[in-house]
């Protein structure tokens, strides 16, 4: 009888992943990458010691307490645990493995490209010309703003906070941020922690969400903190789709107390996104692809893979958030 492991794949990953997984493990793949229900994840389950899941496969405490005993790990292709319920893991005695440090670089260079598309009005000049509009050069055509030597504020200074801000001093902007606590100084690299959030948004003419999802960030551009952000601020968020009050930034969006927002994160994604924002040019929108470069997948996936063998073998496990 082999000894490998016996996994369950919920969706199709790139080819490097895909052939450690059939050449080290005993696998059910997902092979036409459909969206498993809950209910097809526990009948599958049976005589499977790991789920391979992604954000788009959400483990209530209902499923949880319904997957078979065989399970004992679950690999999450995400740095985020939002979409399990990891007190129901705890109690289940599962592991749960995440993709820390996999994603920074490339989530950051998102960050960047929406700063930069919304700032400098991507989306309403490409669908201008696309549309076959442009016909005549203007001095008051599509006037963005410069993001160069202007201020930034990071709410979430993590990994992908910290490397935002290094991608942007080479636009000269300087860095400011609100955090749970104060970065080292060597993490800092010079950039301002600011303890109180009114002051912080006050300073954000550009402010940028790289926070986790809790119940303390959920909907924290909501009506009362955009009205902190001097008139005419632009966001952008790479955190969590939650991170926003949809109603009160459409809102802002629209009068132009917001003058844009790059956005690659949404409530309800991917089928259930507020319908609104698609009507607004000043919006530059990324289908969540913050991660999506064969790197940082490559990376994420060889990562989880490595500590699953490393959570066989006893061997301690970086990547376990529990």
């Amino acid at each position: 009888m082999s000894n490998k492991a016996r996994i369950l794949i919920t969706r199709r990953h790139l080819l490097d992943i895909e052939s450690r997984l059939k050449n080290d493990y005993e696998i059910i793949l997902n092979e036409d990458d459909h969206i498993m229900s809950a209910d097809e994840i526990i009948d599958l389950s049976e005589g499977i010691e790991a789920l391979f899941i992604c954000v788009t496969e959400p483990l209530t405490k209902e499923t949880i307490e319904l997957l078979p005993d065989s399970v004992r790990c679950i690999l999450t292709l995400s740095v985020g645990t939002d979409h399990i319920d990891l007190e129901a893991a705890k109690a289940r005695g599962l592991a749960v493995l995440t993709t820390p440090g996999a994603v920074t670089d490339a989530t950051a260079e998102i960050g960047m490209m929406l700063l930069l598309g919304a700032a400098r009005l991507a989306h309403a000049s490409s669908q201008y010309m696309r549309e076959g509009n442009w016909s005549l050069w203007s001095p008051r055509q599509f006037i963005g703003v410069e993001i160069t030597k202007e201020s930034l504020g990071i709410y979430g200074m993590g990994r992908i906070g910290q490397t935002v801000a290094r991608r942007a001093r080479g636009f000269e902007m300087s860095i400011h941020y609100h955090n749970r606590k104060r970065l080292a100084p060597e993490l800092e690299e010079k950039a301002l922690y600011v303890k109180n959030v009114e002051e912080f948004l006050s300073m954000s003419q550009f402010l940028l969400l790289s926070a986790p999802s809790t119940p303390q960030t959920q909907k924290f551009i909501n009506e009362n903190s955009i009205k902190k952000l001097p008139h005419g601020a632009i966001i952008v968020n790479i955190g969590r789709g939650d991170l926003v009050d949809d109603n009160a930034l459409i809102n802002a969006l629209e009068s132009g107390r917001i003058a844009a927002a790059g956005l690659d994160v949404f409530n309800g994604e991917p089928s259930n996104i507020d319908p609104r924002y698609f009507n607004l040019k000043n919006v530059f929108m990324m289908p969540h692809i913050g991660s999506a470069a064969v790197g940082a997948r490559n990376k994420m996936g060889m990562m989880l893979l490595d500590g699953f063998d490393a959570y066989r073998s006893g061997r301690d496990v970086p990547n376990r958030a529990i």
